[in-house]
């Protein structure tokens, strides 16, 4: 079975930096398109990040355009999110997300906090 395991997140201080990583398991992960979602208190999850199973092609949502890089490697079925110039508005849950076979997958989240 498809299965997502998100790690990496913790409390940083404004301007830190952080690197999410999401191991993935149960599926070709090469072939798949992967990506980075957030979930701040009270608000709606939003995409951060995505990038294409070849890793040639990734998108941002603007807000973290220039401080986030999302990456892959296929040989080690995980995808990472670098995250710099870290501002207390990111501090979230992030998760790692893949839609397979018509299913969308969740991994559990790692917390980011980002405060002083």
């Amino acid at each position: 079975q498809v299965q997502l395991v998100e790690s990496g997140g913790g409390l940083v201080q404004p301007g830190g930096s952080l690197r999410l990583s999401c191991a993935a398991s149960g599926f070709t992960f090469r072939l798949y398109t992967m990506s980075w979602y957030r979930q701040a208190p009270g608000k709606e999850r939003e995409l951060v990040a995505g990038i294409a199973s070849a890793g040639g092609i990734t998108n941002y949502v603007d807000s973290v355009k220039g401080r986030f890089t999302i990456s892959r490697d296929n040989a080690k079925n995980t995808v990472y999110l670098q995250m710099n110039s870290l501002k207390p508005e990111d501090t979230a849950v992030y998760y790692c997300n893949v839609w397979f076979n018509g299913y969308r997958y969740w991994g559990q989240g790692t917390q980011v906090t980002v405060s002083s």
